[in-house]
């Protein structure tokens, strides 16, 4: 059994992994940078997919859709795998239901995740150049009200460090525990159904 995933939730597939005994369950993981390219997650799940059924293994895809405007889908149908259900890794980790009611509520919303929030200055502040033009932050951000974090561990450092961002942000915190969400419960019906 193979699940091929985004680099940006490899600690909580290894994390699942160890909590469900699921020995069995391999983890392939694409680096998270992808995203800044959506259109090459496509091709690089395929390549993945092909190697891991050429060994005889059942496949999973733990990428939502990405940015890849349906590309992602197109290949999985392909090649008969399921991935992880909603639009991006917000979607899972809330539920698409918790999520759409998040965005109704306040659709200019700025999302984090453990990750990301980890992650936060190299790919946000380095990552758009805000550290070189801060005159940046009004175009990136001018239009957000809030940073939501969404988060998957109860970890007050990780919450000082979103607090901190929402603020170099300038948008108003709220922080909403997810744990896994919907990754737990499609990796467990994927491991349970391979079993």
């Amino acid at each position: 059994m193979v699940v091929i995933a985004c680099g940006a939730i490899a600690k909580e597939i290894v994390e699942l992994k160890r909590l469900n005994g699921w020995e069995k369950l391999e983890l392939v993981c694409l680096s998270a940078s992808l995203h800044n390219t959506p259109r090459d997650i496509p091709q690089a799940v395929e390549q993945k997919i092909a190697k891991a059924k050429a060994e005889g293994k059942s496949v999973f895809v733990a990428y939502a859709d990405c940015g890849t405007g349906g590309l992602l889908d197109k290949v999985l149908e392909r090649h008969n795998v399921e991935r992880l259900p909603g639009a991006h890794c917000y979607e899972f980790f809330a539920t698409s239901q918790i999520f759409l009611e998040m965005m109704e509520q306040e659709p200019t919303t700025f999302f984090l995740t453990d990750f990301l929030v980890k992650s936060f200055d190299h790919l946000v502040i380095k990552g758009l150049g805000l550290d070189r033009y801060p005159e940046l932050l009004t175009t990136y951000f001018g239009n957000y009200k809030r940073l939501v974090y969404l988060a998957q561990s109860r970890d007050d450092a990780l919450i000082e460090k979103a607090k901190q961002a929402a603020r170099q942000l300038r948008l108003e915190f709220e922080v909403r525990y997810t744990g896994f969400g919907d990754l737990e419960t499609s990796l467990q019906l994927f491991a349970e159904g391979q079993s």
